[in-house]
């Protein structure tokens, strides 16, 4: 009788064979984007992509799960079930209602503070962006009429960058709550991740365009370029410590997550040939993910409870 494993991995061979899988700007004021000068890890090639069997469950104890970020030890995930936002420990999966009154969120941007930590949301229900503090205070409303805001990254000290699948832009927001729209002319964007310069989002309505990014010349945004296509119904990408770009799509109904090392997508494009297949489960897309420092892979699919995770081998980044 055949291994499990390999009929899996002969399955995924087949869907792929089947499917084909290819189917301006304003002036930042601030020079302090997110950069990777000089990645933690080095991450190791998969020899296969892990399994179902190869997760280890976490909890399952929130229901309906959406957007979902690591922060120092911790998971926070908002539930759109019933409006709360809970932070989970990432290794006993102790659960705590952090707050309540967030209604949905596809993606969550968590980052330190000197009082503590700040967590922005980004929520489509209601098309404004949250912010919720450490203190767990009930949550600010920082702007509205965002369309449908899905993905969200730090783009400089003062500002972010929120991805709209409704009027398929990305807008930049202020902490204070100006909203300009600086990308336009997408296919409903979902994921969005930003470093040394460069813009990466996801075209969740478009599987040629799949993920393209931008860079900012000359105090604003280039022209749109290609980065990997033939990638269906993408819903999260998310930059690790390895300097690479992971992504959450769909195979059929199956989710499955990517990785690339964008530098070598940069001048012509990646297609799904040169994607490095990280996990291939038996759990429906679409998925979200995040990833820890020390490249832990956290994941879930929006209609079930469990949150998974799995460690992605690496070793130590040697030093420039």
């Amino acid at each position: 009788m055949a291994h499990p494993r390999m009929v899996s991995l002969l399955l995924l061979l087949l869907l792929m064979g089947a499917m084909g899988l290819a189917t301006a700007a304003q002036e930042s004021d601030s020079d302090s984007r997110p950069t990777l000068a000089g990645s933690q890890l080095d991450s190791t090639a998969l020899p296969s992509p892990f399994l179902q069997a190869d997760l280890e469950l976490l909890v399952g104890n929130v229901q309906r799960p959406n957007g979902i970020a690591w922060h120092d030890g911790h998971l926070m995930t908002v539930c759109a079930g019933d409006w709360t936002l809970y932070r989970i420990s990432d290794r006993t999966g102790y659960t705590i209602s952090f707050v309540y009154g967030v209604r949905d969120g596809n993606a969550l941007w968590v980052e330190d503070t000197p009082e503590g930590f700040d967590i922005w949301v980004p929520d489509p229900d209601q098309a404004l962006l949250w912010k919720v503090d450490h203190l767990r205070s009930a949550p600010d409303i920082i702007s509205r009429d965002l369309g449908a805001p899905w993905g969200i990254t730090r783009w400089d000290s003062e500002s972010f960058l929120i991805t709209d699948t409704q009027n398929n832009s990305i807008k930049r927001v202020s902490q204070q709550g100006e909203v300009q729209e600086v990308i336009s002319g997408l296919r409903s964007p979902t994921g969005i991740a930003s470093a040394d310069e460069r813009v990466y989002f996801a075209n969740g309505g478009s599987a040629r365009r799949g993920i393209e990014y931008t860079e900012w010349e000359a105090g604003q945004f280039s022209a749109l370029k290609p980065l990997v296509g033939g990638l269906q119904n993408i819903s999260s990408i998310e930059m690790g410590s390895d300097g690479k770009l992971y992504f959450a799509y769909a195979l059929g109904t199956r989710g499955v997550i990517g990785r690339v090392d964008p530098q070598l997508c940069i001048a012509e494009g990646c297609s799904s040939d040169d994607i490095e297949l990280v996990l291939f489960a038996d759990i429906l897309a679409p998925l979200s993910i995040t990833l820890s420092d020390d490249l832990r892979l956290f994941l879930h699919s929006r209609f079930r409870p469990e949150i998974y995770w799995l460690q992605l081998p690496y070793r130590q980044a040697e030093d420039a």
